[in-house]
């Protein structure tokens, strides 16, 4: 029952879980007229912390599908926080107005902070560099779709995999299934933390890490690349030194296999050339309409009128 549930990490969900929001996703692409009044009277909350379109859209546009309503803010020198206006006390008094919380911060821990306030669901939009849950379910939603499944898969990570809060929750996600196996591309500077190791680590999962990503593209099914995120650097050197490690372009992709595809979780700026775009392997647009279908179910769950 997924009715008054929070969810803060992709793990908030079991795999029946999961299974059970994306073929309510399917069904909504199938047929989304016959939702459109499943939320009439419901409104959510958009608490974006920092800076986003894609997400914060996509929330929104898909409560608006559903027939609900919507309020908040986009950035968030526009609300009492700016006053000095605690956390807690922001979403105490947010949370007495809606029925359903979409909150981004860039503060890792600032979402589970908020469900312990909250007297409504908490969606973690994003929280620093920990968990993206709802990204993850947009990535899940699209493999599905477009690779049958969610096991026996070869998917490579490339680029920031240090800050990439959408690299560890995919990974995280994808640990929990069958014979998946995980190839992190990225510089020395920018590997995939640690505690992202330990966790695959105990589940069993096998991976390796690569530095080039024309050694490894030929043995992916599910290429996953994300860029250099300016925003996460405290020295900017740093970041102009590796903002470009990686750039897929059309003579990488014709190392690829024929049925692989190509994720990005967006915006991107120079890591996928726009010449892959018109692949058909390239299936980052794809994601985006995946991402506010997969938004709807979640949030029809969360609220209790599916």
């Amino acid at each position: 029952m997924l009715k008054g549930r929070n969810l803060i990490k992709p793990n908030d969900l079991s795999i029946s879980e999961i299974d059970e929001i994306c073929s309510l996703a399917e069904q909504i692409i199938v047929d989304p007229s016959s939702f459109n009044d499943v939320c009439r009277g419901k409104i959510l909350a958009t608490l974006f912390f920092e800076p986003s379109t894609r997400t914060r859209l996509s929330f929104e546009a898909a409560m608006l599908h559903l027939g609900g309503a919507v309020e908040g803010f986009s950035d968030a020198a526009n609300s009492s926080t700016a006053k000095g206006e605690s956390l807690s006390d922001t979403i105490r008094t947010v949370s007495s107005y809606v029925d359903v919380i979409a909150m981004r911060s860039p503060k890792e821990g600032a979402a589970l902070l908020g469900s312990q306030y909250s007297n409504c669901p908490i969606i973690n939009a994003g929280d620093g560099g920990h968990y993206h849950p709802t990204q993850t379910l947009t990535d899940m939603l699209t493999i599905r779709a477009l690779q049958g499944g969610f096991e026996g898969h070869t998917i490579g990570f490339c680029g920031d995999l240090k800050f990439g809060r959408t690299v560890h929750s995919l990974a995280e996600a994808m640990s929990r299934y069958k014979n998946n196996k995980f190839i992190f591309i990225s510089p020395n500077e920018l590997q995939v933390p640690e505690y992202v190791n330990q966790e695959l680590d105990a589940a069993g999962i096998k991976y390796t890490t690569a530095e080039r990503l024309e050694s490894v593209i030929g043995d992916l099914d599910i290429l996953y690349m994300t860029r250099v995120q300016k925003e996460r650097f405290f020295n900017e050197q740093d970041y102009i030194r590796l903002k470009d490690s990686y750039i897929l372009d059309k003579q990488k992709m014709s190392l690829a296999r024929k049925n692989m595809i190509v994720l990005h979780p967006l915006p991107r700026v120079n890591e996928i050339n726009p010449e892959v775009d018109d692949d058909p392997r390239a299936a980052y647009f794809k994601q985006v309409k995946y991402g506010m279908f997969v938004r709807m179910a979640l949030i029809a769950k969360l609220v209790g009128v599916l």
